[in-house]
């Protein structure tokens, strides 16, 4: 019995300094996992789902803020409306907008930018356009003719006129023939990504269509490559955002010669393949 009790007692013993040198192993693994994680440096976590955004060298200017303030809502700015402004800042106000004399004052000292905001139909040159959509861009370009009819252009309405299911070729190829024949001057069309319609036009003949998603591009695309249509998102941007798009599109054109002769080669490069 003695025996027994013995051998029992031992294996208990050795079962206790098991768990003892397991539990020290343990310890010690945790200490070198802290000891690792202290020394490690310190990397920032991506987020992999942030688009990375690049600026091409031609917008980057575009890109900058163009103003500090805007009180352009205002006709009279006053010492009140130009306070917090660093010297050399920049203020976006109305085209007929006038300054009280504390205000002039201001300005002198601190070297304020003042930055009138011209009206809309003052700055578009144009005087018709040509609009077509399919059935996921047609709310968007009903609520589009009004804000055109209000620049005081003349919109000639290319279809469709539901929203019942279409394809877009039909009505971004009516569009881009239109402003191709010179029967308008330039050309608006959406879709749901803007992407197919400029596809499509750019097959036409002396048509150059540009898929534009904010107002730089809007700009660059007439000023560097004269676009003669514009196609939109109705996925991509909302109604305020494809207002701005279109404000800033009409509103520029192609005027410095160095671009005038890149577009001519785009031009030069299509008639090579006439037939």
């Amino acid at each position: 019995m003695c025996y027994f009790y013995t051998i029992g007692l031992n294996f208990k013993i050795a079962n206790l300094k098991n768990f003892a040198m397991e539990n020290e192993t343990r310890e010690r693994v945790k200490a070198l996992v802290k000891e690792a994680l202290k020394n490690a440096p310190l990397e920032a976590k991506k987020d992999e789902s942030t688009i990375e955004h690049f600026v091409v060298n031609s917008l980057r200017n575009e890109a900058k803020k163009e103003f500090d303030r805007d009180e352009s809502a205002k006709n009279l700015i006053t010492e009140d409306d130009l306070r917090g402004l660093e010297n050399g800042a920049k203020i976006r106000i109305a085209e007929n907008a006038k300054l009280t004399p504390l205000a002039n004052d201001l300005v002198r000292e601190k070297g304020i930018e003042l930055i009138r905001k011209t009206s809309q139909r003052g700055s578009i040159k144009l005087r018709s356009v040509a609009i077509g959509c399919d059935h996921g861009g047609f709310e968007m370009k009903e609520e589009l003719k009004k804000f055109l009819h209000g620049l005081g252009l003349n919109v000639r309405d290319f279809g469709t006129n539901s929203k019942d299911a279409v394809d877009y070729p039909d009505f971004a190829h009516a569009v881009a023939v239109a402003v191709s024949n010179r029967n308008c001057d330039v050309g608006i069309i959406i879709d749901g990504a803007g992407i197919g319609s400029a596809m499509t036009a750019n097959k036409v003949p002396n048509v150059r269509a540009a898929a534009c998603y904010n107002v730089a591009l809007a700009k660059n695309s007439r000023e560097h490559n004269g676009a003669n249509v514009l196609t939109l998102g109705s996925g991509q941007n909302k109604l305020a955002e494809v207002k701005e798009i279109v404000q800033a599109w009409l509103s520029s054109e192609i005027s410095e010669d160095r671009h005038k002769k890149r577009v001519g080669k785009i031009d030069a490069i299509e008639k090579q393949y006439k037939k």
